[in-house]
């Protein structure tokens, strides 16, 4: 049985409704979950900010697709809410730079640091991301 104000069919809806998915294809970014991956990352390239770490690999053909970042805070960060929450926020912030800044074929490993990741102004956050990844993309001699 539906609840009362689920509607029986599109009918009951005014006007058009939004399709279910978004039309153009988003980059999707999988979610590094195995220690390996982690090590891996950890002696590739890295960049510091003012508001976190970033480490960054390219993956060897064929051994996945797409754009992979993991996330991790230590207990310098704080008690498990301040972990938690400076995750969240780096979460968000892959969300929004990853698909159009990040390449295809690497993984990447956003690590907090105490107090700055989960203080600062989210837009200086994005920011300290998309610099960290422009000096992880650019020439290296």
């Amino acid at each position: 049985m539906t609840p009362p104000e689920a509607p029986v069919d599109g009918t009951d809806q005014p006007g058009e409704t939004p399709p279910a998915a978004s039309v153009c294809a988003p980059v999707r970014l999988t979610v590094l979950q195995n220690r390996s991956d982690f090590l891996k990352a950890a002696r590739a390239r890295r960049q510091g900010t003012a508001s976190m770490m970033v480490q960054a690999r390219r993956r060897e053909p064929g051994e996945a697709e797409g754009i992979r970042v993991g996330f991790t805070c230590s207990k310098k960060v704080g008690n498990a809410v301040a972990r938690n929450r400076a995750k969240r926020r780096l979460r968000e912030a892959a969300r929004a730079v990853l698909p159009g800044e990040g390449r295809d074929g690497w993984d990447y490993v956003l690590i907090g640091k105490a107090h700055a990741t989960a203080e600062r102004p989210f837009k200086a956050l994005l920011d300290d991301l998309r610099y960290a990844l422009s000096k992880l993309h650019g020439d290296r001699r």
